[in-house]
């Protein structure tokens, strides 16, 4: 079984991503790893190259910086990734440059690939989410933020990213895929309320038009901590990986962000009590189709 990790990266400096770690994060499984690096400002490439494992092929890309609708850019460059992977490729491990699994799931995801790798009716292997903000201290659980993705997949024929890159179609077609009991720790909203608020205005300029951007984000350094709806405080362990970013953390919020508590729509507030209670979440987009 050959398994191929991939990716795409630009500006990862300036934007503070932890690709270094989300790379290593899952290379211990992968053969094989392709790294998309886009025509970036800062010393993205030399962030990749210094890994310096045999596994990793970096790809030179130029975004598209006209493709704005719909976060489509982000799709194309995952496909100029997916484009490099060999043929003789089983699996495919998509990683995002602020995410990172922790080393406690990686035999359970092996050993599931190894059990399903010749199961047709499994396209994919379909992992929970953990979304941290503000800091590694805290999770945003709600409904605005999606709970499971596709990131491992099968090496298919005509299989794509779809819309802004999150999941994955074969033509138009959903992939049937397996939920395993194995999280993604998503870290892209772990920043200072100024990062944040820079992190949405460089966000955006890949989805809206040219001056959206400075009439509805203009440039500040406070941000609505209560935009993630619902904090809850992280009891577990992180990632081996992420451990000495953690360590060198030079800042903290001196509220309880627990207490931030967006006000919510009575419609909105009984689907997060029905998700409470039941478990099952109403109306929820899925790109996907669970078929084990």
């Amino acid at each position: 079984m050959k398994v191929t990790g991939f990716t795409f990266i630009r500006n990862a400096v300036a934007n503070d991503y932890p690709i270094v770690e989300a790379i290593k994060s899952i290379l211990p499984i992968c053969d094989y790893f392709i790294v998309a690096v886009g025509n970036s400002n800062d010393e993205t490439r030399e962030l990749v190259t210094k890994i310096a494992s045999p596994k990793i092929q970096i790809i030179d890309t130029v975004w598209e910086e006209g493709l704005r609708e719909g976060g489509q850019v982000f799709a194309q460059e995952t496909d100029k990734a997916i484009a490099a992977i060999s043929a003789d490729t089983d699996w495919m491990f998509y990683i995002q440059g602020d995410e990172c699994i922790h080393e406690k799931f990686l035999p359970l995801i092996k050993k599931e690939m190894e059990e399903n790798l010749h199961d047709n009716k499994v396209e994919a292997l379909l992992l929970k989410y953990k979304h941290f903000y503000g800091s590694y201290d805290y999770v945003a659980e709600s409904r605005r933020w999606y709970r499971r993705e596709v990131r491992v997949l099968k090496n298919l024929p005509n299989i794509h990213s779809y819309r802004d890159a999150q999941g994955f179609r074969i033509n138009d077609r959903k992939l049937t895929v397996k939920l395993i009991d194995a999280y993604v720790y998503h870290y892209g909203w772990v920043k200072t309320p100024r990062a944040l608020q820079h992190k949405v205005r460089n966000f955006n300029q890949f989805y809206q038009t040219e001056g959206w951007v400075e009439e509805n984000y203009p440039i500040q350094n406070s941000f609505d901590m209560s935009n993630a709806d619902r904090l809850v405080k992280f009891t577990g362990t992180h990632p081996a990986v992420i451990k000495e970013r953690i360590e060198v953390l030079n800042w903290k919020f001196e509220k309880d962000l627990t207490k931030a508590v967006k006000k919510m729509s009575l419609r909105r507030r009984f689907l997060e009590r029905v998700e409470s209670f039941t478990g099952y979440r109403p109306f929820e987009y899925k790109n996907y189709k669970i078929v084990k």
